[in-house]
């Protein structure tokens, strides 16, 4: 088996370029206080960084008066625009959203993008959204694996365990997730975090690691109730390889470099 060099990704990275342009195949709407704010099949992606994409939404799909221009300019990474403010009654949110002006992308001139977390609720066709949009480019696999995995911190063993269900993300580190009979619970810690991944869903646990010498805060997660895409998740729990000591098979993988802002975004975690 040929391995990986310390200091190459053992993993395929994103490929799309920044100012890339497609159609987005689907019916997305947003929502503000329970009222559409727009309704579009006619949605386009612009990447603005290699890690997922904005949509795009044409002006005559959005609901007549929401946008006011605040006369500002905006330069963005692949073209200028026009600031807004969203009004809904008596709701103003200044900036929620920007008009991509003409020297933008061919495609999305005169279409207006959105701050994500200015929309209450996104839909693609019927579905919920969380944190941005999905990727078309993006794959994520959950394969079950019997190759055993043991999880280290600080000379502890923290979980040992037969086999795992693999979760092979673009652009991210190989997540291992682990059936929680092989945790060492004694050292676990549960908080209050909860975070949201557009393909995966809204985890339902995080827990803090405590070591002999140190408590390693967030450090582990789980997804009770994942999306149905990665549905061999569910209940199990996965840990940090950028801050743990991971031995695949009893070999020992390099801790992955810190994955990008866009990346990062991406999992959000």
């Amino acid at each position: 088996m040929t391995e990986h060099a310390p200091d190459t990704p053992d993993y395929p990275a994103m490929i799309v370029p920044v100012g890339h342009v497609e159609p987005v195949p689907r019916r997305i709407r947003g929502f503000v206080a329970g009222r559409p704010v727009f309704d579009t099949v006619r949605a386009r992606y612009v990447w603005l960084w290699p890690g997922y994409p904005q949509y795009c939404v044409p002006r005559d799909d959005i609901v007549r008066g929401a946008l006011v221009d605040e006369g500002r300019s905006m330069a963005l990474k692949v073209g200028g625009a026009r600031r807004q403010t969203l009004r809904m009654g008596s709701l103003s949110r200044p900036g929620a959203a920007w008009e991509w002006g003409e020297d933008a992308p061919s495609g999305i001139v005169g279409q207006v993008s959105f701050r994500w977390e200015a929309i209450d609720a996104w839909f693609e066709e019927d579905e919920q959204v969380f944190v941005h949009p999905r990727s078309p480019y993006t794959r994520v696999d959950a394969l079950r694996s019997g190759r055993a995995v043991r999880v280290e911190l600080d000379g502890v063993v923290l979980a040992d365990a037969p086999s795992s269900v693999m979760v092979l993300e673009t652009g991210l580190p190989t997540r291992y997730y682990l059936d929680r009979v092989y945790l060492d619970w004694a050292r676990m810690e549960p908080t209050e975090t909860v975070t949201s991944c557009p393909y995966k869903g809204m985890t339902s646990g995080y827990w803090s690691v405590r070591t002999d010498t140190a408590t390693h805060p967030d450090l582990a997660w789980a997804y009770d109730f994942p999306t149905r895409q990665v549905s061999p998740i569910a209940g199990l729990v996965a840990f940090y390889n950028e801050k743990v000591d991971l031995y695949l098979d009893g070999r020992p993988l390099p801790r992955p470099a810190p994955v990008s802002r866009a990346n990062w975004e991406n999992e959000h975690r």
